[in-house]
């Protein structure tokens, strides 16, 4: 203040101008301020009522601070002029027409109606130091970029400095703007929706409030008159509060509608009037079935037991056996004999855990898992549900389906099963589970604990004949518009379909050929025929073409080296014939046809039993030492595993070292081990099946399956002979022809 008033007390009215490095600082000493500073004249000064001054300067030259020589009462300094030495290359004209175009692109964007003048006036500049003095007035720069411009040694330096900077200033202006513009946009679009909705709302009340206000309030309805429980309607009132207060645009008004409606339409309370008549279950299932005598009795058990004690817990049943055996149709005769709803779920190629449990509410296109929606679609908390293929469920990054099995088919945990989509405790504990495989090899042991398992073996050739003629024909003659009058059929015509054109364990290779039958004698209906067919043994061969399989399938001569084994398959029974042959002056063993390691330790174990009681068994021991053994199992392409060869391997061998052929009638299945014992085997009843339909009249057994023979019918037990060994001489005893003792010697 003191400078000031001393300036205008002198003639020049002069002063200068500084900065200083630190603002804070009041009294500034020389190392204070910047050295370069502005000689200015005071062009006019207003003095405020608070005793302030404003003053409006005109800077005349740079100059240099170069010594200050007093402090009281005002600074006074010594200083020297720094003129900017004239510059005029043609960078410098450049630079000087760039920032010219800057600046007029920069004014327009700072105020679009900006007044010609100004820009002419920068037009009109002939020093650039007067251009870029007069910029850096007009756009605000920083008192640390001003000073290094007021220090610009040259007028290059200068321009540069205030070309970079502009640059930068019409950068932030255009995104400015851009920011303004888009912003007063989005406020356009949505004050025009909210006035569209606006009017939407007011023509929905002049409808009689049809739209969305109306599916609200047909929600807030059904949800009034819904027997929910107490925690299930706490969520269904918050989330139908929220509803309504979501814009019917919103992407989340028809994900939470979609919700409310699936939470209002399961059956949480409501179940079906179901009834437990014993007699009429046993009647209902053998109407539907023939045979499965053991699996009915079973199943009635678990019936009575809920019968009498209401609060038990359902069983989980689980019918193992293989493909056509009536798995399927069993679960439909469960649920039709208690009077249930039934919903039958296939599981097979399911790899997602998702499909079970359900996708979160958070996901585009989440869905309740197939349990649940099961649920919904039986309209009753406690229908019959099959699970359909539970051995091929798959694996893999997205999850373990088995695993989501665990909480679902164990009564302990069901009772509060919480879908991932529905996020709410179902009771499943009152739903009749009933599961069904071809095999329980691949299913997970924890979840095979839960599970009540009921097998399902194969039928012999006379269940397939009375299946035929209670069912089968019965179904083809009505699929193909005919009545019972117009197709006659025989039962050894039958008998003959399942002797010569199915090998099966189940009955559906036999449907088709009698729907074919059915077929061609609708076809001659069709064209004309009004007499009853009456089909023959002649009409099989012509219409079914030459028959699949001869009545003994079985090899009728077994050569030396040759015996007849059985073998389980997912598909019911089978016969396997082992094949062994010496190979003079070869040397250890060969194994071929896909066998596994169960089964080429088998055949070790065999040769080794062999070769260390080769006198107990009449065989040269030299024959061991001076040829190589070459052991091979049929059908190469097919994979084969498991003990239950091992008296078939022994029979082999024993042959071919013997060179004597076994019984060409005689099969056999069980485990060796290395010391002669016959251990027993499973699927006992499908390997003797599969001997009967191929012809074999005598089966050799492990002793301790004799209880097993029990599971077959009376009519295969009565027609076949049985033989039981505990070790592999009475094994070879039964299979070698004419042994008594004289060729075979037994160990002591």
């Amino acid at each position: 203040m003191a400078a000031v008033e001393a300036a205008l007390e002198s003639e020049g009215k002069e002063l200068i101008v500084v900065s200083q490095r630190e603002s804070v600082v009041e009294g500034p000493a020389q190392k204070d301020l910047h050295p370069v500073g502005t000689k200015a004249v005071i062009k006019k000064a207003v003095r405020g009522e608070d005793g302030r001054i404003q003053l409006i300067v005109q800077g005349v030259e740079r100059v240099h601070i170069d010594k200050l020589t007093s402090t009281e009462p005002f600074l006074e300094a010594e200083f020297s002029p720094m003129p900017i030495p004239p510059d005029h290359t043609a960078e410098v004209e450049a630079l000087q027409r760039e920032l010219t175009d800057l600046a007029v692109k920069a004014l327009s964007l700072v105020q679009p109606q900006a007044p010609p003048e100004l820009g002419r006036s920068l037009l009109g500049a002939e020093d650039p130091i007067q251009l870029v003095y007069t910029l850096a007035s007009i756009f605000g720069m920083d008192a640390d970029k001003q000073q290094a411009l007021l220090e610009a040694p040259t007028r290059l330096a200068a321009l540069k400095s205030m070309h970079a900077h502009l640059s930068r200033e019409i950068q932030v202006m255009e995104l400015r703007t851009k920011i303004a513009s888009d912003a007063q946009s989005e406020m356009t679009r949505e004050q025009r929706e909210y006035v569209l909705r606006q009017q939407m709302r007011a023509i929905q009340e002049e409808l009689n409030g049809h739209g969305d206000k109306g599916e609200v309030g047909s929600l807030r309805d059904r949800f009034v008159q819904a027997d929910l429980p107490d925690e299930v309607r706490k969520e269904a009132e918050r989330e139908l509060n929220r509803l309504e207060r979501i814009p019917p645009a919103s992407p989340d008004h028809g994900v939470a509608r979609t919700y409310l409606e699936f939470l209002l339409d399961l059956p949480w309370n409501k179940g079906s009037e179901h009834f437990l008549d014993i007699v009429k279950t046993r009647q209902t299932l053998d109407e539907d079935h023939f045979g499965l005598k053991e699996v009915k009795e079973r199943i009635l058990e678990h019936l009575a037991v809920l019968r009498l004690n209401q609060s038990a817990k359902a069983p989980i049943l689980c019918l193992v056996g293989p493909p056509g055996v009536g798995k399927t149709s069993l679960g439909q005769s469960i649920a039709r004999s208690m009077g249930r709803k039934f919903e039958r779920l296939s599981l097979g190629g399911v790899h997602d855990e998702a499909e079970l449990r359900g996708h979160r509410r958070t996901y585009i296109g989440a869905m309740p898992g197939r349990i649940i929606q099961g649920i919904r679609r039986a309209g009753v908390n406690n229908p019959v549900m099959m699970l359909d293929e539970v051995d091929k469920l798959g694996r893999d990054f997205r999850g373990d389906p088995a695993s989501a099995l665990l909480e679902i088919l164990d009564p302990e945990q069901n009772k509060t099963f919480r879908d991932n989509y529905l996020d709410q405790p179902f009771d499943l504990s009152k739903v009749f589970f009933i599961t069904t495989a071809n095999t329980l090899e691949t299913i997970p042991q924890p979840l095979l604990d839960r599970m009540e398992v009921l097998r399902l073996a194969g039928y012999s050739e006379e269940e397939k004949v009375e299946i035929a003629k209670r069912y089968l024909i019965l179904r083809r003659i009505k699929e193909s518009g005919l009545t019972a009058e117009q197709f006659v059929i025989a039962d050894e015509v039958v008998r003959q379909v399942v002797s010569r054109y199915t090998r099966e364990a189940g009955v559906r290779q036999l449907e088709r050929a009698l729907g074919r039958l059915t077929r061609k004698v609708a076809l001659r209906h069709a064209e004309g025929e009004t007499a009853a067919v009456v089909v023959g043994i002649d009409n099989v061969s012509e219409w079914l073409g030459p028959e699949r399989f001869s009545p003994e399938q079985g090899r009728k001569d077994l050569p030396a080296g040759v015996a007849t084994g059985l073998a389980w398959t997912e598909s019911g029974g089978d016969v396997l014939y082992v094949e062994a042959t010496l190979l003079p002056g070869g040397r250890g063993m060969t194994i071929t046809g896909q066998l596994g390691e169960v089964m080429q330790e088998s055949a070790r174990a065999a040769q080794s039993f062999l070769w260390s009681h080769a006198e107990n068994f009449g065989i040269d021991r030299t024959a061991f030492r001076h040829n190589g053994v070459h052991v091979h199992v049929p059908a190469g392409a097919i994979p084969k595993d498991g003990p239950s060869a091992g008296v078939t391997m022994v029979s082999a061998l024993a042959s071919a070292y013997r060179k004597q052929a076994l019984r060409v009638d005689t099969a056999m299945t069980g485990e060796v081990t290395l010391t002669g014992l016959v251990l027993p085997v499973g699927g006992i009843k499908e390997k003797v099946l599969a001997a009967q339909r191929m012809g074999v009249k005598r089966v050799i057994l492990p002793k301790e399956n004799q209880k097993d023979l029990r599971e077959l019918p009376d009519a295969v037990r009565n027609e076949m002979e049985f033989i039981f060994a505990e070790r592999v001489e009475d094994v070879l005893k039964a299979a070698i022809p004419h042994t008594n003792g004289g060729s075979l010697l037994l160990a002591a």
